[in-house]
């Protein structure tokens, strides 16, 4: 959590020293962080399942780059709207563990497995 709060009061510094932060609604801040989402999308349009998982170290580093905006753009809005975004995180897995049973996923894996066969 230490580490988390370092990168958003960095990013807070940041945006501060430029007079950023008359723009960083969450209105905004949630556009931004589309908009960094698509660019990490497109990234992988159009390359193979194989190529996506053995992408040359420009690409990589591209996608580090890409990974990282979404991430601050994220920690920010979290911010921005007083959500503990590890707390929320949780909240989430339980939720989707509840919401996504295993034998029932198990057997959907199955079928898109042997949908894929033919």
């Amino acid at each position: 959590m230490r580490v988390l709060k370092e990168i958003l009061d960095c990013h807070k510094e940041f945006t501060k020293e430029r007079d950023w932060d008359q723009f960083l609604s969450p209105k905004n801040v949630s556009m931004a962080l589309s908009k960094e989402t698509s660019e990490l999308i497109e990234i992988f349009t159009w390359i193979t399942e194989k190529q996506s998982k053995n992408l040359d170290q420009k690409t990589l580093q591209n996608v580090k780059d890409e990974i990282a905006d979404v991430f601050l753009y994220l920690i920010r809005l979290s911010d921005l709207l007083d959500i503990d975004i590890i707390q929320a995180s949780k909240d989430k897995m339980v939720k989707n563990i509840e919401k996504h049973d295993i034998l029932k996923s198990l057997e959907n894996t199955k079928s898109l497995k042997d949908f894929n066969k033919d």
